[in-house]
């Protein structure tokens, strides 16, 4: 049982509860991946296995590729992969050393002239790609690929000299901010929740807070969505609520939700849990396997914050 992270020692959670639901939608229907990021964060299970299994998707030139983001398809090395596999990292305590100085050089191989990362570099041309995304000769810099990486590293106190020029582009565009769309806000909260100048961060944090709440980027009222638009090009009803922003009550961005509006979001996303076991997707769907893939992720997700903000699981 150690190779898979289960452990026979453990009480068998109740049928009906949302672990134990969740559980059989992950052994059902998930890469091996997600299966070890599930028996890692619920059952006791290794770091090991994890990242055995994240190596799978890792290139010789340090980056990640084969559809690590079930969204981009391809064994070409991406910044949006690597940014997940940054993510299992940090999950699993392993954001660190060698592994992760890989993963920079990378980055400093792929980076735009002003320092910072593209989404999707032209590589990607001739795999399929979902059609939200698109695939440019000459890719513009982009905080939503460049904010979560930034804050990842300094999360896990990574000094390298790739990160001095990303840094400075984060603080430019989230202090520049002022029409955005809810992913870009997410990218930004990924940025200043582990930006090093703590002052600053709050700062920024609070005026994004305010553009939030004016722009109605957030469902605050989940029992009339009609009432909150959904940003241009996004599918429809996928809206973003509270606990999206604010996926554990350290975020910078709680600060900007009320105890009830948080509550509420909160419930919502518990009764978002599918007869199945699992979270749905609020992306536009455009391929069976990514959906099959990516839904697990989703899932894992939604466990993660509600587990963050104390909410019952089994």
């Amino acid at each position: 049982m150690a190779e898979t992270g289960a452990s026979p020692l453990l009480p068998t959670p109740p049928a009906h509860s949302p672990l134990a639901r969740a559980e059989h939608f992950v052994w059902l229907t998930a890469r091996v991946l997600e299966q070890r990021l599930f028996a890692y964060h619920f059952l006791r299970g290794s770091a090991d296995p994890v990242e055995t299994a994240l190596d799978a998707y890792r290139n010789t030139d340090g980056g990640y590729g084969h559809a690590l983001e079930p969204y981009l398809r391809g064994p070409v090395s991406q910044p949006l992969h690597t940014g997940h596999a940054l993510r299992v990292l940090d999950a699993i305590g392993r954001c660190g050393g060698q592994r992760v100085e890989r993963v920079c050089r990378y980055l400093t191989s792929v980076t735009a002239p002003d320092g910072a990362l593209p989404a999707i570099r032209p590589s990607q041309r001739g795999y399929p790609t979902a059609p939200f995304i698109p695939v440019l000769d000459d890719p513009p810099s982009d905080l939503l690929a460049t904010g979560p990486v930034v804050g990842l590293l300094h999360r896990n106190e990574v000094w390298h000299a790739w990160l001095f020029r990303a840094t400075d582009f984060c603080w430019q565009a989230v202090e520049s901010l002022e029409r955005s769309h809810p992913y870009e806000i997410q990218a930004a909260v990924d940025f200043l929740d582990s930006a090093p100048d703590r002052p600053r961060a709050e700062a920024v944090a609070d005026r994004l807070g305010r553009l939030v709440r004016e722009q109605r980027l957030a469902v605050l009222d989940p029992d009339r969505l009609d009432g909150y638009p959904v940003a241009p090009g996004y599918a429809s009803g996928e809206h973003h609520f509270p606990y999206d922003y604010a996926r554990t009550p350290s975020s910078l961005a709680r600060a900007w939700f009320t105890d009830d509006e948080m509550s509420r979001s909160l419930d919502f996303l518990a009764d978002e849990q599918r007869e199945d076991g699992g979270w749905p997707i609020r992306r536009r769907l455009w391929a069976p396997g990514t959906a099959l893939e990516a839904r697990p992720v989703v899932t894992i997700r939604a466990l993660r914050t509600l587990a963050a903000y104390g909410r019952p699981l089994s």
